[in-house]
């Protein structure tokens, strides 16, 4: 092969293309070999350095979330069928993975009341920002509207691919926790692609999906055919919906969001998958690869893969996404889960975590130093302000074993959510734990005003 290219050694390859201002001049600073045992040793000391949530009480969640697993979901995912294969482009040997992805997108469908659905995306952020181009594929306008209660994360990612398509991200701010409706209105005209909120919002407020949704829809003009409205999209809690109103009831066209809470565990925040689902109007518009149900040569019932937006798969200027990996093996833990909970199981989780969550916003309201950040109906995660530096008061707390939450500012780094405190409870926190945080917080807010009086 050198030969044939006309070189002595590999080395000259990279003496020919590499500049020598690009080039390392000294070793890799990397150690010597161990032995198997001693790297072993080595990863089981890196590995106690770990703090899990089986080791403290963790009230953390700001779009990661601690619930329970069951057995079922970890035997099918490591299962050779499911963990092994990439993508399913024969059909006749792949009838298992197409049906899980066919199974998975009805139920999906089910849960957000939308005719479509996608086999995933690569999480839920991705899928915010995948959804904001579907709007500007659909009407080629040059704004996204934008509710500050939107998760950070999803914010940034949106940010990230707007400015590749030169989109303006319009932000528009809360009031009382929730989206303000008079200023979502007023933002929204006739430049604007899509509108963009999350329900629950990352301070936890339910907002009024049907409301939002209402005031982003604008009438065509008296004679003109062409609908002006934007594209209505819902950042959404999968499990929420087994209480509050599906998205598609609500007249939101395009819901995604993050499936981690479906059956997959927190593992260092990853991997997950994004779940996006829409109108059936923009399916041709929808990013990744959806299965669909045919029937063979003998008429029997199979599945194949119906659509393919990606880059690779047809002309690059017709592309929806080329970046739209299918997180298979995550949506089937996804489905595992779903159909272990079932129609009412979801129903009864979600008012079991409603019941908590009010619980411990009562119990924790009550401490001195600690109030309400508003007073809006919340699910499952609830914003605190605390009297104190916040990050101090989450190192006592842990000090005491209770992982109190997360640090708001240090995650929208906004000035207005200055000790903020954003607390998840899950079906794993019982009332003893919600109780013993209780305790720990209030001693922790009261140990930290006490030592700042002292200075």
């Amino acid at each position: 092969m050198l030969e044939a290219i006309g070189v002595s050694s590999v080395a000259e390859i990279f003496e020919r293309q590499i500049p020598q201002a690009l080039r390392l001049k000294r070793p890799l600073e990397l150690p010597g070999g161990q032995s198997e045992q001693d790297v072993y040793a080595h990863l089981v000391a890196l590995a106690e350095r770990n703090t899990s949530t089986e080791d403290q009480l963790c009230f953390l969640g700001a779009g990661m979330y601690d619930h329970y697993v069951p057995a079922l979901v970890d035997m099918l995912c490591e299962r050779s069928e499911f963990l092994t294969p990439y993508t399913p482009y024969q059909p006749e040997i792949s009838q298992g993975g197409l049906q899980v992805m066919f199974e998975y997108q009805t139920a999906i469908c089910e849960l957000t009341g939308l005719e479509v659905s996608n086999a995933s995306v690569y999480d839920g952020p991705s899928a915010v920002a995948s959804a904001g181009y579907l709007a500007k594929l659909d009407n080629g306008r040059g704004r996204f509207v934008v509710s500050a209660g939107l998760h950070p994360h999803s914010l940034q990612t949106l940010r990230t691919y707007a400015h590749g398509y030169g989109v303006e991200v319009v932000e528009v701010p809360l009031r009382d926790g929730v989206t303000d409706i008079h200023a979502w209105g007023a933002a929204i005209d006739e430049q604007t692609s899509a509108a963009i909120f999350a329900q629950p919002n990352f301070y936890g407020a339910v907002e009024d999906a049907q409301a939002l949704a209402a005031a982003a829809k604008s009438d065509p003009a008296e004679g003109n055919a062409a609908d002006t409205s934007p594209v209505v999209i819902a950042q959404v809690d999968p499990l929420t919906l087994g209480v509050l109103a599906p998205p598609g009831q609500c007249g939101v066209d395009v819901a995604v969001g993050e499936g981690q809470s479906l059956g997959n565990r927190l593992d260092f925040g990853g991997p997950s998958f994004g779940f996006f689902a829409a109108r059936m109007e923009y399916l041709r518009r929808m990013p990744g690869r959806i299965a669909g149900e045919t029937v063979d040569v003998d008429g029997r019932r199979g599945f194949v893969l119906t659509l393919q937006t990606r880059e690779q798969h047809i002309r690059r200027e017709k592309a929806t996404s080329n970046i739209c990996t299918a997180q298979a093996l995550n949506a089937l833990a996804g489905m595992a889960y779903m159909a272990w909970l079932g129609r009412r199981g979801i129903v009864e989780l979600g008012e079991l975590m409603l019941a908590r969550t009010h619980y411990a916003r009562e119990r924790l309201a009550a401490l001195p130093g600690v109030e309400k950040l508003h007073d809006q109906p919340v699910m499952r995660e609830f914003a605190l302000r605390l009297d104190g530096d916040v990050d101090a008061i989450r190192r006592r707390c842990i000090a005491d074993g209770v992982n109190p939450g997360v640090d708001l500012q240090a995650l929208t780094a906004r000035e207005e959510d200055r000790g903020g405190l954003l607390l998840a409870i899950t079906e794993r926190r019982t009332r003893r734990d919600i109780d013993r945080l209780t305790e720990v917080l209030g001693a922790a807010v009261a140990a930290e005003r006490q030592a700042v009086a002292a200075l």
